[in-house]
């Protein structure tokens, strides 16, 4: 069996957690609990070209805020 992580043939997703990180996910496997679908299904470059064109900021949520309130 191919990795389903790796299948330029295969259908993904595009998920989110609370922590504003991105994941690219196989489409034909279960959403894991703590992460929402955010775009898809779709082919694997489309996936990666949205989360290219909306994940600016890779630091977790929870740094930026803490970054942010040690700032003020």
């Amino acid at each position: 069996m191919s990795n389903p992580f790796e299948d330029n043939d295969a259908q993904y997703l595009v998920l989110v957690n609370d922590e504003g990180q991105y994941s690219l996910w196989p489409a034909v496997i279960d959403v894991p609990a703590g992460w929402d679908l955010r775009f898809g299904p779709d082919a694997r470059q489309a996936c990666l070209a949205y989360v290219e064109a909306n994940w600016g900021d890779m630091r977790p949520l929870s740094l930026v805020r803490d970054t942010e309130s040690a700032g003020s």
